[in-house]
């Protein structure tokens, strides 16, 4: 029987690169005052400009606005006017964008069908290095985030970082971190399992992650996440096809938002659905679009993003 292997076709919009943290490995920052703020229009041209290509998710990514700064209250603003406005347009919104307070993420749970925030690494020693300059990077400050995800049954993503540091009793105790969120509020879709990848615009000189290693770290993550959440994995990150169906074989099963760009690691560049469709079908895979929130989280919506939803199914 042929195995299915999901993806959801989606675009990315920045409402700022701007980032009061500075992580040595990101590639995506600019210092704040460094960047002007995406607008409506411009977002409402961009957004016409996919209503015939059969995209459903509209990621919303964003660099981060200090809590304390007089410039949060638009920010966050605009980050919902975004939302709104892909929701008028009839896309379905998808937010990561740092953590926010509990009261900001019952805002948008209103304009979002799923949320997200990488975990990244449960330890606190990467607040040395790495993480020296993030202070959002804390993980109990993200922990929170994802339990206040369940909390207000927002269906959720998140995910691990290999290679910024960390040492491997770190993957498991971070994986296990997950879980228990998730055996307590049900909420968690999907766990990322991406490795580092070095970019041309980081700070640090980290070396990349040992692919090698990913397919024995995705089935050992098979074996302590409920089998109710999806493992995930950036197909663009992992270049090498024998690497990538290692992977699949391990127990991954879903590629995530596939569009043009990924902002995140802009010098990895997909492949196109049709080559990677081919590739997976050649390996006795079927690559299976799907929506942004999974079937068994339409009944937190509200009503007008499910009638959404099931729209757009």
């Amino acid at each position: 029987m042929t195995k299915i292997i999901t993806y959801s076709k989606a675009y990315t919009l920045v409402p700022t690169y701007e980032c009061f943290n500075r992580c040595s490995y990101c590639n995506f920052r600019v210092d704040p005052g460094q960047d002007s703020w995406l607008t409506l229009p411009e977002a409402k041209i961009k957004l016409t400009e996919l209503q015939e290509q059969n995209i459903c998710e509209i990621l919303i990514l964003s660099g981060e606005v200090h809590p304390n700064s007089k410039l949060r209250k638009p920010w966050f603003q605009l980050i919902y006017n975004l939302c709104e406005l892909a929701l008028e347009m009839g896309f379905l919104p998808h937010t990561n964008v740092g953590p926010l307070s509990y009261q900001e993420m019952s805002q948008l749970k209103q304009v979002n069908v799923s949320m997200g925030l990488m975990l990244e690494q449960l330890t606190p020693t990467l607040l040395n290095t790495v993480h020296r300059h993030a202070p959002s990077k804390n993980p109990p400050l993200r922990l929170q985030q994802i339990e206040q995800a369940g909390q207000l049954k927002i269906p959720f993503t998140t995910g691990i970082l290999f290679g910024i540091g960390e040492i491997e009793q770190d993957w498991w105790d971070s994986l296990n971190a997950i879980a228990s969120l998730h055996l307590k509020y049900g909420h968690i879709q999907e766990v990322i399992l991406q490795p580092h990848s070095l970019g041309k615009q980081q700070d640090s000189q980290t070396p990349s992650f040992n692919l090698k290693e990913l397919p024995s770290i995705i089935a050992k993550a098979r074996q302590i996440l409920p089998d109710t959440i999806t493992i995930q994995i950036p197909p663009n990150l992992i270049p090498e096809t024998s690497f990538l169906l290692d992977c699949l074989a391990a127990g991954a099963t879903d590629l995530g938002g596939i569009g043009p760009l990924d902002e995140v690691n802009p010098d990895f560049k997909h492949l196109t659905l049709e080559n990677l469709s081919n590739l997976l079908k050649n390996a006795g895979y079927s690559l299976v679009q799907r929506l942004p929130v999974y079937p068994q989280y339409y009944g937190w919506l509200g009503d007008r993003l499910k009638q959404l939803t099931i729209n757009n199914c």
